[in-house]
């Protein structure tokens, strides 16, 4: 078992009969979805999920595990996904796989929210490795690069897979991967990128994680906020 599967299965030991629990998005998150199905299927745990993306959904849908859609619910009691990027403070960069906006509803919308991730994630500030994406609407992108100009950043439009086009979200904005310097706290970077006209969502979790589950060759830290 690899680190990431084995983060995601300590993960799942969170989940407890009766809960609606929130599925991410990405690789680990993947893991945790299977974890969380053996669990149903041999434990006899009662559960209903609620997924960040439509691959989740579709994933969740083929381990049967019981899933809402998100319009339906206004909380959940845990939430599980991955992060490219974890700070000291448990700040997290998220958005590679472009369901920002889902992503951080469920983050907000949950009692606990569990971060999982292997050591390599861990930086000492957001931006240490990736750019940050920015969901931005698709009228105002070249406004909204320009105010992101101002505040400092420097990039462009995320391309599509063919590379032949522009990256459109699940619900039709554009991503902006843009890099900041690296001297301006994620706090004020946050709340610049928030003020910004024409910007969706983007990629900072600040005051979200409640937990931290990190795995180094096959030993978990758990880091509570």
């Amino acid at each position: 078992m690899n680190d990431k599967q084995l983060v995601a299965v300590q993960a799942a030991q969170y989940v407890q009969s009766g809960m609606l629990v929130g599925l991410g998005t990405g690789s680990t998150a993947n893991y945790f979805i299977e974890a969380l199905a053996h669990r149903q299927r041999d434990e006899g745990l009662s559960i209903t999920t609620v997924a960040s993306s439509t691959v989740s959904a579709i994933k969740a849908q083929l381990f049967n595990l019981p899933i809402v859609a998100l319009e339906h619910i206004s909380s959940i009691d845990l939430y599980v996904d991955g992060a490219d990027e974890i700070t000291p403070d448990k700040t997290l960069l998220k958005g590679r796989g472009s369901d920002l906006v889902k992503e951080k509803l469920l983050a907000k919308a949950a009692t606990q929210f569990i971060a999982v991730a292997e050591a390599s994630k861990l930086v000492s500030h957001i931006g240490q490795n990736f750019s940050i994406p920015i969901e931005v609407m698709p009228f105002a992108w070249q406004l909204a690069k320009k105010n992101l100009e101002d505040i400092g950043g420097v990039g462009d439009l995320r391309p599509n897979a063919a590379k032949d086009g522009f990256w459109v979200t699940s619900h039709g904005s554009y991503v902006l991967e843009m890099s900041f310097d690296k001297n301006l706290d994620e706090h004020t970077l946050n709340a610049r990128i928030n003020n910004t006209p024409g910007v969706v969502e983007h990629g900072i979790f600040i005051n979200l994680a409640s937990t931290v589950l990190i795995a180094q060759e096959s030993v978990i830290r758990e880091l509570k906020r």
